[in-house]
């Protein structure tokens, strides 16, 4: 996984890396929208506890984190943030697997289907 190099030293804050953000911005550009963010959230739910949420969105929160990779706005929202501080994004395209993955250092566990944490 490539991270740029700005992002290497960011240990407050989620991590996108050039595949995830690629994805991102083609999905974006699909839309025929340049107002959206990708947003990624924690919400109580899942096996584990909490569950990962990631989402376009345009509205802009109060006491929203927001970091720009490759052109793409990733926000969390102040509740989220603390749960995903250094939290790494990445996009899989294999023949076994597509989709987002999250590395997230602050979960001390998950569940099998490895969408929750606790």
């Amino acid at each position: 996984m490539s991270v740029s190099d700005e992002t290497t030293t960011v240990s407050d804050g989620i991590l996108l890396s050039d595949a995830a953000a690629d994805k991102v911005k083609t999905l974006l550009d699909q839309e025929g929208r340049d107002d959206l963010a990708l947003r990624v959230a924690v919400q109580p739910g899942g096996c584990s506890g909490l569950r990962y949420q990631l989402f376009f969105d345009e509205r802009s929160l109060d006491g929203d984190v927001v970091k720009e990779f490759g052109g793409v706005k990733v926000v969390t929202d102040r509740m989220s943030a603390p749960y995903l501080g250094g939290a790494s994004i990445d996009f899989v395209d294999t023949i076994e697997k597509q989709g987002f993955t999250i590395d997230n250092p602050n979960a001390s566990g998950s569940c099998a289907c490895g969408d929750s944490f606790h």
